[in-house]
């Protein structure tokens, strides 16, 4: 029994330590995610993704990278751009790269798997945009996608986003924006990030190494070393999917994975399968019709293995795979550094943004959109979740 509580309490405090070592990288990204949604005026950029062609791409791209990290919102503001008549294809891309291609997420990576792996996101980012691209223009279900368009035509909140951003910038009240979108990105994410967080927590405790290393093939030296690859980035979508968190929580799992040996592919074959979790399916399918969620669910699978092969091919040929190991314990320890210190500062960044945000809500009767897949199951979940951790600590602080 005291092994056991012993192992609990270390889950516990584990997954705490996920939290603690990117408590300042979350609030920075938002910040800087909710300047960029403040700031940049996007509502215009509809009329130019109407075409399956490389600026409509494009476009869609950088529109994603502006937006909020959260997949649920993803999902639901590529929704709004078929509706305002942008192309499948654009509205695919717009996913990947709000997913994929987020600040807030490459600082998350760039704090538990290092540079390589921030630099395989961004590069291996663009290149699943490309690969999903091709793939749909080559196999679209004209059929399909009308009945879908024509779904969506009464649902959706219209994007109206035109403003002069120089003038906005210099007054309070985009500031005070800045502030509002902040802490909505937040109360999209911050149950994923807590599931994601726990669970990553508890895995990286309880989890026997021998698990990931059948799963993965870890000790199959008599296999070939190509064959053992494509095995991690056919697997690890599916891994990916069961854990049922977004792109934000699974970044820590992506570090268990690592430390326990599954390969470069798998890890990125990982992170990238974010939208590929069964509530995302369902909500998907909620939006167009089951056929054109399978058919993005599809896509999305192969267009990730392939990138995942792609990384490792191009990352091996410059000799910069990751070969070191990070371990858990090592990123999750407390300690005064500059994590301490980072998060103090943060804190206060924070606080002086949600009193920007009660200052928003004062002057405005807007109010955040209820979002898909926070219904009671997972509020149930989330309670869960927050009592285990509570009880893990007093455990912790017990032993």
């Amino acid at each position: 029994m005291n092994e056991f509580l012993e192992l609990y309490s270390e889950s516990a405090k584990t997954a705490l330590g996920f939290f603690w070592k990117s408590g300042w990288a979350f609030i920075l990204g938002y910040f800087v995610s909710g300047m960029i949604q403040a700031f940049v005026p996007k509502g215009s950029m509809t009329k130019y993704m109407g075409e399956a062609d490389f600026k409509s791409i494009s476009l869609s791209t950088l529109f994603g990278s502006a937006s909020s990290s959260c997949s649920f919102a993803a999902l639901a503001a590529a929704r709004a751009l078929v509706k305002k008549g942008a192309h499948f294809i654009a509205a695919v891309a717009f996913m990947f790269a709000s997913t994929n291609l987020v600040i807030e997420l490459g600082i998350l990576i760039m704090i538990f798997l290092g540079w390589q792996f921030l630099a395989a996101e961004i590069v291996g980012g663009l290149v699943l945009i490309a690969i999903s691209s091709v793939i749909i223009k080559f196999t679209y279900p004209k059929k399909w996608m009308n009945a879908a368009r024509e779904k969506v035509e009464d649902e959706g909140e219209e994007m109206s986003d035109d403003f002069n951003w120089k003038e906005r910038i210099k007054s309070k009240e985009g500031w005070q924006l800045v502030g509002h979108k902040f802490v909505n990105d937040w109360k999209m994410a911050w149950e994923d990030i807590l599931i994601g967080f726990t669970i990553a927590g508890f895995v990286a405790v309880l989890v026997p190494e021998d698990f990931w290393a059948a799963l993965f093939l870890v000790d199959a030296t008599h296999l070939p070393d190509w064959l053992v690859t494509l095995e991690n980035a056919l697997v690890a979508p599916f891994v990916a999917a069961s854990t049922f968190i977004g792109s934000m929580g699974n970044i820590p799992l992506a570090t268990v994975l690592q430390s326990n040996g599954v390969l470069f592919a798998g890890i990125m074959g990982f992170i990238y399968s974010d939208l590929m979790v069964p509530p995302l399916v369902s909500i998907n399918a909620k939006y167009y019709g089951w056929r054109v969620a399978l058919y993005i669910a599809g896509v999305m699978y192969i267009s990730i293995v392939l990138t995942a092969l792609i990384l490792n091919g191009i990352f091996g040929w410059l000799d910069i795979i990751p070969e070191t190991e990070r371990v858990v314990s090592e990123i999750t320890r407390f300690k005064i550094d500059y994590t301490f210190w980072m998060n103090l500062v943060f804190v206060v960044i924070a606080g002086w943004l949600s009193w920007q945000n009660r200052q928003y809500l004062k002057e405005n009767t807007m109010k955040m959109m209820d979002m898909e897949g926070s219904g009671p199951i997972k509020r149930g979940v989330v309670y869960t979740f927050i009592g285990v951790n509570l009880v893990g600590i007093i455990l912790f602080l017990m032993y």
